[in-house]
């Protein structure tokens, strides 16, 4: 009887073992190494870059209704401002991508490890996942209010010149506004933070999957050409949000249909 009662039990085993070593072997990323790593990248990022965020910014704005090119946008602001105008803001941005690039990474590598299989391999549809939900997170917390910042500086500079400063704006526009005013433009921002984070996200994981499965080398260039072809799809497929997103960002604010609307009308 003992024997038959014991008899199944190696076959028990036998199942068990294989996901007890599989989920040991599962690699998980430390959160606190996602902050501290994603903090580093986003604020250099954001400091190398923010000559054309600048530009792009200024473009996107409303203005004479003239269209310009970012090179002629160029020449005239340095032209009428100097050369120290296209940083207008850069210290918002750049603690804001800081911070923005802490939360992103953390947010999906914890999003990853809960979605990965016990290879800690991850679907595409799952990292577009992963990446559109550590985008509403990142949006919330830290993108909506420095894009605000930082595009209210950069608007104003170009017509009332009422902020001094970083401080001296937050302290205008919740003056004028309330705390909400440095959440004008929740909800395109949430909408674009989402895409661009689900199509980056995403994207490069998609490629760092095809480079494992090809076994092709993971050094220094290949990292950069992932990310720089994960930027480029992340641009052309998320822009139309970026552009509502900074119309109801400038200084006066707008709401996201008021927004659509005046760029429909302004450029079709």
């Amino acid at each position: 009887m003992s024997q038959l009662i014991s008899s199944p039990t190696p076959a028990v085993l036998k199942q068990e073992c294989p996901r007890e070593a599989a989920s040991k072997n599962k690699y998980h990323v430390s959160p606190m190494l996602s902050l501290v790593a994603g903090g580093i990248a986003g604020g250099v990022e954001a400091t190398i870059t923010y000559p054309t965020e600048f530009l792009k910014t200024h473009s996107q704005l409303r203005s004479d209704g003239a269209t310009r090119g970012i090179f002629r946008t160029f020449q005239t602001i340095t032209k009428t401002q100097g050369l120290g105008a296209i940083y207008t803001g850069c210290s918002t941005l750049v603690i804001g991508t800081a911070f923005k690039a802490s939360v992103r990474f953390m947010t999906f590598d914890a999003i990853k490890n809960a979605l990965a299989d016990s290879n800690g391999k991850l679907s595409p549809g799952c990292g577009i996942i992963a990446g559109m939900s550590a985008g509403c997170v990142e949006s919330i917390t830290a993108v909506t209010p420095t894009e605000r910042l930082k595009t209210a500086l950069i608007d104003d500079a170009k017509n009332a010149k009422r902020f001094r400063n970083s401080r001296h704006a937050i302290k205008l526009l919740i003056q004028d506004q309330g705390i909400g005013g440095l959440y004008k433009g929740l909800v395109s921002t949430t909408m674009k933070q989402a895409a661009t984070s689900g199509v980056r996200m995403g994207s490069y994981n998609f490629l760092k999957e095809v480079l494992q499965a090809k076994n092709l080398p993971q050094n220094t260039a290949t990292t950069f050409g992932m990310g720089a072809v994960a930027g480029t799809i992340t641009v052309y497929a998320t822009q139309p949000f970026d552009t509502i997103k900074t119309r109801t960002q400038s200084a006066k604010g707008a709401g996201t249909m008021e927004a659509f609307q005046s760029i429909f009308q302004e450029h079709g």
